[in-house]
């Protein structure tokens, strides 16, 4: 029986490119808010299902994991960056970049413990470079991914037989990154980012160390 992994923020961008890495291998549920935005990478890998479910609909994601009995590996890609210095961020926008980026996590995670814990699982977060130092406009995105990559430690010491991998790249070229670089005002130069198919492949990677030993963390930079 193939394993199956389960991919948060699946129909672009780094999402995607995660699903093509593990589709080769794995049975694929892909997540997104809706059905139609899961269209174009569905039909790249139609062995994949989808998975639509608003993450922030705790009732409808409690209904959509019911019949998930046995999980290999679980992906949390998905997310928001609102950008905005601490004088100008309001308690609206800290609430709800910590509602996407931790809370919408911490619940899928706490549903899927069984199934997780009956395939001695692997949880990957997609946490930044941001997780690990701050930058100025980017406070309430930071923090969020520092108490992710908490998030991540605990999980790891509490569910033992689980492992927890917390990536960590740099700023990526995706649709994503179009939309932060036109809030900064900047030119956008694909050449500076990475590529989604790089962390894709570091993702994989990690999900296929062998038992024996745990990435704990990966760091991943523009070069």
């Amino acid at each position: 029986m193939r394993p199956t992994a389960l991919i948060t923020g699946g129909g672009r961008g780094l999402g995607a490119a995660i699903a093509r890495e593990l589709a080769p291998t794995h049975d694929l549920l892909l997540g997104g808010r809706r059905r139609n935005s899961l269209d174009a990478v569905l039909a790249e890998l139609p062995g994949a299902t989808a998975w639509p479910v608003d993450l922030l609909d705790h009732d409808a994601v409690a209904a959509a994991t019911a019949d998930i009995d046995r999980l290999d590996v679980l992906v949390h890609n998905a997310g928001i960056a609102d950008l905005g210095t601490i004088a100008d961020a309001n308690a609206a926008q800290w609430r709800d970049t910590f509602e996407s980026n931790v809370v919408a996590v911490v619940e899928l995670t706490r549903l899927l413990l069984p199934a997780l814990r009956a395939a001695s699982g692997h949880v990957v977060l997609i946490n930044s470079g941001a997780g690990l130092r701050a930058n100025a406009g980017w406070g309430a995105y930071a923090a969020s991914k520092f108490a992710l990559r908490a998030f991540g430690d605990a999980l790891r010491l509490e569910e033992p037989s689980l492992r927890v991998t917390s990536v960590h790249p740099g700023r990526i070229d995706t649709d994503m990154q179009r939309a932060i670089v036109a809030t900064e005002g900047g030119e956008y130069d694909p050449e500076r980012f990475l590529k989604p198919g790089t962390v894709a492949r570091a993702v994989r990677q990690a999900v296929e160390t062998p038992r024996d030993a745990q990435p704990t963390e990966i760091v991943l930079r523009p070069w």
